[in-house]
């Protein structure tokens, strides 16, 4: 199977300013950047890679794919030390927003599992794992490493997980990595001043593109316990509140799987 490397040159003049740096490999993109970080590199950098060899997702899941067969990136940004630390939990609805968003403008029927899961036609296509580097001083402020993982050419046999899918998979067309990065990166900079300057929109595009929503869910907690009932909204922190036969819970962490979507034994 032909997959092409991807084309620095048309990766320029993005909006924000993007400075994309390509590796041939990597163990973790986002480690990558927050070593950068926390040595005072300026917001706006991106590194992504051809294969990525060590990449961890959320829960500290483990995720690597075949050679150019994905987009693995991570970005750095630097929010205004101004901006309320409670604002902080949104950064990973935001960038789901941002590829969901451009996924659909794209043509594919991208929606958002909570909480950040982006998902095609009930199957995982994009994860995202956002880390905060703390400032060296209290004036410098925190930045964040918004990592992503997006599955554009790999088959059947190569997805990680039975419940995954690809671009590829999803159209059985070509897909163009350069052109697909492009355009996710100009949506992470859309949302990302969205989420700066106005909460409540960036809160309204995420509830519009949920797929949790609705659903009959199962939450399990990082500390062992389990809810299950109706996923009935998601509130102003980002969280996600069930409606169970005890009463409305509202989780803030954990792993939530969709009942239609339960791999059957």
């Amino acid at each position: 199977m032909r997959r092409p490397s991807l084309d620095h040159t048309r990766l320029d003049g993005l909006s924000g300013g993007w400075r994309v740096e390509i590796l041939e490999s990597t163990p973790s993109t986002n480690a990558e950047l927050a070593s950068r970080a926390r040595s005072g590199e300026a917001s706006g950098l991106v590194i992504t890679t051809e294969h990525q060899t060590a990449g961890r997702g959320r829960l500290d899941r483990g995720w690597t794919t075949p050679e150019r067969s994905a987009l693995t990136v991570s970005a750095l940004l630097r929010p205004d030390p101004s901006i309320s630390v409670e604002r902080w939990p949104w950064l990973p609805l935001m960038t789901g927003v941002a590829v969901a968003s451009g996924l659909r403008k794209m043509g594919y029927a991208a929606g958002l599992k909570w909480p950040n899961d982006v998902l095609i036609e009930g199957r995982k296509v994009c994860g995202i794992l956002i880390e905060r580097i703390e400032g060296a001083t209290a004036e410098s402020g925190a930045a964040a490493v918004i990592g992503f993982g997006l599955n554009t050419s790999l088959t059947r046999e190569e997805l990680p997980i039975k419940t995954a899918t690809s671009l590829e998979l999803d159209s059985g067309a070509p897909v163009d990595r350069t052109a697909v990065l492009a355009a996710l990166l100009e949506e992470l900079w859309a949302a990302y001043e969205i989420w700066g300057s106005d909460p409540a929109e960036l809160a309204r595009r995420y509830r519009e593109l949920s797929v949790t929503v609705g659903e009959q869910v199962r939450a399990e907690l990082p500390g062992g316990e389990v809810w299950e009932g109706v996923a009935t909204e998601i509130d102003d922190f980002g969280r996600l509140v069930i409606a169970t036969g005890q009463g409305s819970r509202v989780v803030g962490a954990g792993d939530v799987i969709h009942a239609r979507l339960r791999p059957r034994p």
